[in-house]
């Protein structure tokens, strides 16, 4: 319709301008209009013929669209059929599902419970495997835990002798030391393919160190800190033994124990925690046992001189004793007194050269309790301080202050206990040299008063012999 409208106006528009030339210009020739009107002639034709064609392919169209559509239609009946067709079948196999599990269930019997025991071992004992060390050895094993402990169907014989056989395994590894290759993770995350030695399921040693089994990535990890050297020592004698039987420190946690183990603090670890206070407690032990080793070895000393010069009436210097027989010797002729005040300034002069640094101990034994109390009012300060700012939520934040609480006052005990022992034992002996000189002291004494008498009574028999050598005479 739009194209004709347009082919009955155009003749209608070239008509006004044809007039409207004839009124312009008159002159023009008829042998130009006559072509203008030979060309809209023409175009008009092939107009028609194109729009003609193009209701064709219209009704082309539509016919074509008409039957897609009749066919659609066929299909869908087709299809609903079909779908009817099959809900009846899947009603039908329903119901026959349902007779033949019932059939199923009555003919299992017992072996249903069977079933449902199997996937329940199964299933615990998958985790058992899963974090035995052991899987690492035979790692196809978890496939078929997994296998019996999802499985929906009933076991056949061979599965359930199979799952007999993997428990029996398991409990044989279990007592079996054996040597296997394994991959082994060590320092930062690098990894080496090794040759290792299992003890049973609880350890693992590899070039003389204790291994852990990380059940997640399947493979060994070495500790970051060993044991002491005694327990690794018996890592060496098994890995070096070829038969026999050889002591050797098992793990029965798997690993735990020895995780555990490794993460307590050493004796340098602790006494660090300890602090400045600890360090300066440790300083006065040291000194404290470096004089009571000085003075022990300087009253050793003297003891052997004293002990040498009482073997011997000659006197031997460098000794007390040899210096009060030295006196004595030099006031034989000397009253009583006199010997006396002589023989009481030697030893009063050779005294604190026998106690020297006595005194000292005692002080750093009495001074070190007080130092490691210093350390734990610190450390109780230190550990409010957490609480004040953190609260009591995570213990950890106050571990450093408790901590050095408790490790100073035992490190003042550990100094001051030896420290005790060690004034103990050099005061005896300055005491003992200190008496022995008094007893030495008081035997010349005495001697010297023994002569003093002698001769006194010598004088005293002469005068009487005199006197009586005199009166017989007059007689």
């Amino acid at each position: 319709m739009k194209y004709a409208i347009k082919s009955a106006v155009k003749p209608l528009l070239f008509s006004l301008g044809l007039g409207m030339a004839f009124s312009a210009s008159a002159n023009e020739g008829t042998a130009a209009l006559q072509d203008l009107l030979n060309k809209i002639k023409a175009d008009s034709i092939t107009e028609s013929r194109e729009n003609r064609a193009r209701e064709a392919r219209f009704l082309e169209d539509k016919n074509a669209r008409q039957r897609l559509l009749a066919e659609a239609r066929a299909e869908l009946k087709a299809q609903e059929r079909r779908s009817d067709q099959l809900l009846k079948q899947s009603d039908s196999n329903e119901k026959t599902l349902k007779e033949t599990q019932n059939t199923l269930d009555l003919r299992s019997g017992e072996l249903k419970e069977l079933f449902g025991v199997v996937r329940q071992f199964a299933g615990d004992n998958k985790g058992i495997f899963a974090a035995s060390m052991v899987t690492a050895q035979f790692p196809e094993r978890t496939a078929f835990m997994t296998e019996m402990a999802e499985s929906k169907k009933l076991p056949t014989t061979g599965k359930l002798e199979q799952f007999w056989h993997e428990i029996l395994r398991e409990m044989v590894e279990t007592g079996r030391v054996v040597e296997m290759p394994a991959t082994v993770v060590y320092g930062e995350g690098d990894e080496a393919q090794k040759n290792i030695i299992r003890v049973g399921s609880f350890n693992a040693i590899s070039d003389g160190k204790y291994l852990t089994y990380s059940p997640a990535v399947g493979k060994f990890q070495e500790l970051s800190r060993q044991p002491e050297s005694s327990v690794l020592s018996a890592v060496a004698e098994l890995e070096q033994s070829q038969d026999g039987y050889t002591p050797f420190y098992v793990d029965p946690s798997r690993g735990q124990i020895l995780s555990l183990l490794v993460q307590s603090p050493s004796i340098s670890e602790r006494i660090d925690q300890g602090g400045v206070v600890g360090y300066v407690i440790l300083g006065l032990g040291a000194l404290g046992v470096l004089i009571a080793l000085a003075c022990y070895l300087n009253l050793v000393r003297i003891g052997a001189g004293v002990r040498k010069q009482q073997k011997t009436e000659q006197v031997i210097k460098g000794n007390p004793l040899g210096e009060i027989m030295q006196a004595y010797q030099d006031n034989r002729d000397a009253d009583l007194e006199t010997l006396e005040l002589k023989l009481d300034e030697i030893i009063m002069r050779s005294a604190p050269s026998i106690e020297r640094g006595v005194g000292s101990i005692k002080l750093i034994a009495s001074v070190a309790p007080l130092l490691g109390l210093l350390g734990t009012v610190v450390g109780m300060i230190a550990t409010f301080q957490a609480i004040t700012l953190f609260g009591t939520g995570d213990p950890k934040l106050m571990a450093n202050g408790i901590s050095e609480a408790l490790v100073t006052t035992m490190l003042g005990l550990v100094v001051a206990i030896p420290t005790l022992f060690a004034h103990s034992i050099v005061n005896s002996k300055s005491r003992r040299l200190i008496q022995v000189l008094e007893e030495q002291s008081a035997g010349f004494i005495a001697r010297h008063q023994e002569q003093d008498l002698n001769t006194g009574a010598r004088n005293t028999r002469a005068t009487l012999t005199t006197d009586s050598a005199a009166t017989a005479q007059p007689a």
